[in-house]
C-alpha cells in the first residue's frame, strides 16, 4: 500500500496531493486528495495493478470518455482520468479516475448502521437512483454495479457513483477480464444475465440490481444470500426471493409488486425503463401484470419454476461451477462434521496449522503453507475440492492470513509483509523486516493490520496505507511473555493475542499460556483467561478460546467493555490446541488428535553443529536432558546459548517447572550439569574471556544490608565449576542482554526505553569497579540491539532500524564517535565475529551471510555474502545476542534445531464443522 501511495504522490505532485486512503472495493482503492489546479478535496480511485496492466492506459482512458459526458444532478460527474506512466513518461504506472469527494456516507454505511430504512425513505432513494439511471440509459450507459456501496447520500439526496466505470473496465479488457481473476458487478446485486456472463446486458439489468438495493433497503438483506459467491449466484439464477411482505408486512401492496417486477428472472418481464419502475414506486394503484401476478398466486414467489431459458442459462451455470471445482450447498440450521486432509502436501500439528493456515471469511478457502516446513508457497484448498492449487506469487510465502472482506491474503516472504488478491495475481508489499518465525497477522476493519514480530518478541501495528508499523504490545508489557496469535475483534475495537513464558517453539514450550486483549482506543493492555492458546470472536457474541488441555470454550463477550460478562462453558474437546480456525459465516476447521501440551517425551530441541556449507549434525546424540518436572528437558532457545573460549564446554538455559536456569554441557560427549538453581529466571548466558565464569541475567533480588530491592534483571556471574555463589556483577539499568568484553574490562548492555506501548533498544556499557553508571554506547533513539564486540574489543557491531529496516552497524569502540559502517544489505541480524576479527556472520531472510573484514586502520568491510541457508527448523536471525555461536577455529557454528513437531503420537484428523454457530447456540443454550 505505502509503495502505491508514494508512486501516486510523485507522479501526480503537479495535480494532486494524496492526503490519505480511505479505502478500497473490488476494482479500485480510493485516496483522498487536493485539488490543487481547483482548490478542491477530490476522490482519486486506482485501479488494481492486475486490472490496470491488463486494459492498459490508453483504451481505458478512451472508453471512459463516455461516463465523462454524464451531467445529472443525481449521479456523480467524472473530474479527470488517466494513468501515471502518461503524466511521467514510461515504466510500470496506475490507472486512475478522479470524482468529487462528497461529505456524507455511503448507503452501505447507512446500512451497517441501522439494518433498515423507513419505508418512505427507502423508496425516495431508490426513485432518484432509477432518475439516474433513466438519463444514463438515454445516453447509452449501463452502470452494470448498482450497489449500496456505490450510492453516496448527501444532505437527504442519493448520488451514484462509478458510473460506467464498469463499463469502460469491461469494453477496454475485452474478453480477457478473467486474465485478473475480477468480475463486473457484486454477486448480491448481479442480475441473473450477468450472473450467467451473458453478453448483452442492458438497461434492465441496471433495474433488476436496483431492485436489490431496495429490497435489502426494505429487508435488511438483499433477495439473495450465500457463503460464498458461487452459491449466491446460483440462487439467483434458479430461486425466486421470499415475497418482501412476508418480511416486512407494513410495505404497501404497490411498493412490492414493483419490486417483485424488478426482480424477474427475464429481462423482458422486469420494467422496460428506470423512469417505468419509479412511477410504479410512486403510484398506489400499480398492480403486477395479470400472468405475473396469477403464477404468483399458483405457486407463490419462493415455489415458482424458472422460466426455460432460465433454466437453460442455469444448466450453463452449472457446467462452469462444476469448472470451478465447487458447488456448496445453501446453508441449513443442520450441523455438518466430516474429515478432511490437505492431500500429500503437509502433515499438520496444532501450532503449525494455527501459524500456516487461515480460512477465508465465507469459509469457502483454506489457505495454507506448503511443505510446512523449509521453503515452500501458499496454496488454496476450496472445500469439497480434493486438491488444493498453489497460489502463484507466494512462493515462499508463510503465515498466511485473510483481509476482512476476503478480497486479500496477507502473508510473510523474504522478509516482507505482503497481500495478494485472494483470487490470484499480483502481490504488493506492506512493510520491510518482518521475522516469518512462526508469524500470525489480524486484517482489522479500518484495514490496519497487527501481526508478531518475533524478533523483538512484540505485536506491531501497521495502519492502513502506513509505511511503517509501530509496536502496540512488547514482551517487557506482559512480564516478560512472548505475544503471538492475534485475532481481531468487530469494528477495529482490539486485539486478542496469546502469550507465554518461554517463546513457542513447541508443543511443551507453550505452556503455561494466557490470552489478552489489546484496546485499540485506550492502547492498553489486559489478562482475560488463563491456561488459555488461541482465541477467536465470533458472531454469536463470543469469544472462544482453547485450553492446553484441547477444550474449546466459549464466553459471552461485550465488544465495547472488552470483557466477558459470564463463565466460560466447554464447546468442544480434543482438540490439539491451538489447531482451530472459525469464519464468519459459521464454518470451523480444527485437528482432532493428542494434545501437544502434555509433557514432552523428548527434549523440545537439540543442540546442532552445522559447518560453513550447511551441513549439520548433532553435537552429542545420545544426549537426553532430565530437570525434573513436567517441563523436563525443555531448551530455552531464545535467551541465548554460549560456547567456551575452548570450544569443549555449551553454557545454555534449560527450564524446569521454578522457572529457567543455566546449565553447563560438556562437548563432544559428557555431562549436563546445573549451574544455578534459583526459582525464577537466570538466562542469557555468556563465558567470561578466561573461561572460568559464566555472566547472566538474573531476576534474582538484591539485598543491601536489609533492604531487598527487585529489578526486572540485574548481572551476575558465577564460577563455571559452580563453586562458590553467585555474585552481582550489574545492578542498574535493567538489562535485556549483557557480556564482558573479550579483553575483559567492559561489561556490554543492552536495555530498553519505553514510550508508551513503544520499546527501543539501546546499547550501553560500563567498568565494573571503575564506573557507578553505565554510558550510552549506542542510545540514538532507533531501535538498537544485538551487540556484539571483536576479539581485540576494539570493534562493536550492533543492529539498527534507522535506515527503516534491520541492518548491521559497525563502530569503533569504546569511542563509538569514531565512524560507523553498514555492513549488511537487504536486512541483517544477530551479528557474530570470527575469532580471527577478519569476519563478521550475520543471519537475514533464512541464510547466514559473511563479511570480510580489515579492521584496518582503516577499517573496511567488503560485501556481504551468502554463506548457506539456514537449515530447516534451525534457529538463527533473531536481533538478540546468542542466538548461536562459532568454534574457535571458526568452522563450525553451534545452533539450535527444534524437534517439537516429532512428539505427537499419530496423525491429528482435519475436522471441518459447518453451521458451526448452530452447535454451538445449542451448547450454550441461547
Amino acid at each position: 500500500m505505502a509503495e502505491i501511495t508514494e508512486h501516486l504522490s510523485t507522479a501526480l505532485a503537479d495535480r494532486y496531493r494524496i492526503e490519505r486512503r480511505l479505502g478500497e472495493g473490488g476494482m479500485a482503492t480510493v485516496y483522498l486528495a487536493e485539488d490543487l489546479k481547483h482548490d478542491r478535496k477530490v476522490a482519486l480511485k486506482v485501479l488494481r495493478p492486475e486490472l490496470g496492466a491488463l486494459l492498459g492506459a490508453d483504451r481505458f482512458v478512451q472508453e471512459i470518455k463516455t461516463t465523462a459526458q454524464l451531467q445529472h444532478p443525481h449521479i456523480l460527474p467524472l473530474y479527470d482520468s488517466g494513468s501515471t506512466t502518461a503524466a511521467h513518461g514510461g515504466g510500470t504506472g496506475f490507472l486512475y479516475y478522479v470524482m468529487p469527494y462528497i461529505q456524507g456516507e455511503t448507503l452501505r454505511e447507512r446500512l451497517n448502521r441501522e439494518q433498515q430504512l423507513g419505508i418512505d425513505e427507502a423508496v425516495t432513494i431508490t426513485t432518484e437512483v432509477a432518475d439516474a439511471l433513466q438519463y444514463a440509459h438515454e445516453q447509452g450507459v449501463i452502470h452494470r454495479d448498482i450497489k449500496p456501496e456505490n450510492i453516496l447520500l448527501r444532505n437527504g439526496r442519493a448520488i451514484v457513483a462509478d458510473f460506467g466505470i464498469a463499463l469502460a473496465v469491461s469494453a477496454a479488457a475485452g474478453g480477457r477480464m478473467t486474465e485478473t481473476g475480477l468480475s463486473l458487478g457484486t454477486p448480491r446485486y448481479m442480475s441473473p444475465e450477468q450472473a450467467t456472463a451473458d453478453k448483452h446486458v442492458t438497461n434492465r439489468s441496471d433495474i433488476y440490481s436496483l431492485g436489490s438495493v431496495l429490497y435489502e433497503l426494505l429487508t435488511g438483506d438483499p433477495p439473495h444470500t450465500g457463503s460464498s459467491a458461487q452459491v449466491i449466484i446460483l440462487k439467483i439464477v434458479s430461486d425466486v426471493a421470499r415475497p418482501v411482505r412476508e418480511l416486512r408486512r407494513a410495505v404497501p401492496p404497490h411498493v412490492a409488486a414493483a419490486l417483485a417486477m424488478a426482480l424477474e428472472k427475464l429481462p423482458a418481464d422486469r420494467f422496460d425503463s428506470a423512469k417505468a419502475f419509479a412511477d410504479a414506486l410512486r403510484n398506489p394503484a400499480f398492480t403486477l401484470p395479470v400472468a405475473t401476478a396469477k403464477t404468483v398466486g399458483a405457486a407463490g414467489l419462493t415455489s415458482r419454476r424458472v422460466a426455460l431459458p432460465a433454466l437453460v442459462a442455469f444448466g450453463l451455470l452449472a457446467i462452469a461451477i462444476a469448472a470451478w471445482g465447487w458447488i456448496r450447498p445453501s446453508r441449513t440450521t443442520s450441523v455438518a462434521r466430516y474429515p478432511t486432509t490437505l492431500g500429500a502436501l503437509g502433515a499438520l500439528d496444532g501450532i503449525t496449522f494455527a501459524v500456516e493456515a487461515a480460512l477465508s471469511p465465507d469459509g469457502a478457502s483454506l489457505v495454507f503453507r506448503s511443505p510446512l516446513t523449509g521453503p515452500g508457497q501458499l496454496y488454496v484448498k476450496r472445500r469439497d475440492e480434493v486438491v488444493a492449487r498453489p497460489l502463484s506469487g507466494t512462493e515462499g510465502g508463510s503465515g498466511p492470513f485473510f483481509s476482512p472482506d476476503g478480497a486479500w491474503i496477507g502473508f510473510v516472504a523474504n522478509g516482507q509483509l505482503r497481500r495478494i488478491p485472494s483470487t490470484g495475481g499480483a502481490s504488493l508489499k506492506l512493510a520491510d523486516s518482518v521475522d516469518p518465525t512462526y508469524n500470525r497477522a489480524a486484517w482489522l476493519e479500518d484495514g490496519s493490520i497487527v501481526y508478531y514480530d518475533a524478533t523483538n518478541r512484540t505485536l506491531r501495528r501497521l495502519g492502513s496505507g502506513d509505511a511503517t508499523s509501530k509496536v502496540i504490545v512488547s514482551s517487557a508489557m506482559l512480564g516478560g511473555r512472548f505475544p503471538w496469535l492475534p485475532t481481531p475483534l468487530p469494528a477495529s475495537r482490539g486485539v486478542l493475542f496469546t502469550a507465554h513464558l518461554t517463546q513457542c517453539v513447541g508443543p511443551s514450550s507453550c505452556r503455561p499460556s494466557r490470552v489478552y486483549v489489546f484496546d485499540v482506543r485506550r492502547d492498553t493492555v489486559r489478562a482475560l483467561f488463563d491456561d488459555a492458546i488461541g482465541a477467536w470472536y465470533v458472531p454469536t457474541g463470543h469469544v472462544l478460546y482453547l485450553t492446553s488441555a484441547g477444550t474449546l470454550m466459549a464466553a459471552p463477550w461485550d465488544n465495547e467493555a472488552l470483557a466477558p460478562t459470564g463463565r466460560p462453558v466447554a464447546v468442544l474437546d480434543g482438540i490439539q490446541a491451538p489447531g482451530f480456525l472459525v469464519s464468519g459465516e459459521g464454518t470451523a476447521y480444527y485437528l482432532l488428535g493428542r494434545q501437544q501440551f502434555a509433557p514432552a517425551p523428548v527434549p523440545n530441541a537439540a543442540v546442532v553443529w552445522v559447518d560453513r556449507t550447511g551441513h549439520v549434525e548433532p553435537v552429542d546424540s545420545s544426549w537426553q536432558v532430565n530437570t525434573g518436572g513436567v517441563y523436563s528437558g525443555l531448551l530455552e532457545t531464545d535467551w541465548g546459548l554460549a560456547l567456551s573460549p575452548d570450544g569443549r564446554r555449551i553454557a545454555l538455559t534449560l527450564l524446569t517447572d521454578l522457572g529457567t536456569d543455566i546449565w553447563i554441557k560438556q562437548v563432544p560427549r559428557g555431562p549436563v550439569s546445573r549451574l544455578t538453581l534459583h526459582a525464577g529466571a537466570d538466562r542469557s548466558p555468556s563465558w567470561t574471556p578466561d573461561g572460568r565464569a559464566i555472566t547472566f541475567l538474573s531476576d534474582r533480588p538484591i539485598w543491601t544490608g536489609t533492604t531487598r530491592k527487585v529489578n526486572p534483571f540485574n548481572v551476575w556471574e558465577q564460577a563455571a565449576d559452580g563453586t562458590g555463589e553467585p555474585r552481582l556483577l550489574w545492578g542498574k539499568d535493567a538489562p535485556t542482554d549483557a557480556f564482558r568484553s573479550p579483553d575483559g574490562r567492559w561489561i556490554v548492555l543492552g536495555a530498553t526505553r519505553s514510550t508508551g506501548a513503544s520499546e527501543q533498544g539501546e546499547i550501553l556499557a560500563a567498568q565494573p569497579g571503575v564506573d557507578s553508571l553505565a554510558r550510552g554506547v549506542v542510545a540514538t533513539g532507533y531501535d538498537e540491539r544485538g551487540a556484539a564486540l571483536s576479539p581485540d574489543s576494539r570493534w562493536l557491531a550492533y543492529v539498527s532500524n534507522e535506515q527503516g529496516a534491520n541492518e548491521v552497524f559497525v563502530r569503533p569502540f569504546p569511542d563509538v564517535n569514531g565512524g560507523k559502517w553498514q555492513v549488511s544489505s537487504g536486512g541483517g541480524s544477530a551479528p557474530l565475529w570470527a575469532h580471527n576479527g577478519r569476519e563478521l556472520f550475520y543471519a537475514a531472510n533464512g541464510k547466514m551471510h559473511v563479511v570480510r573484514i580489515n579492521p584496518g586502520p582503516p577499517f573496511s568491510a567488503e560485501p556481504p555474502r551468502v554463506l548457506f541457508t539456514i537449515p530447516d527448523r534451525v534457529r538463527a536471525g533473531a536481533v538478540v545476542r546468542g542466538t548461536f555461536a562459532i568454534t574457535p577455529d571458526d568452522q563450525r557454528f553451534l545452533m539450535v534445531r527444534d524437534n517439537s513437531w516429532g512428539d505427537m503420537a499419530g496423525t491429528p484428523t482435519l475436522v471441518v464443522v459447518q453451521s458451526f454457530f448452530d452447535e454451538l447456540r445449542a451448547k450454550l443454550k441461547r
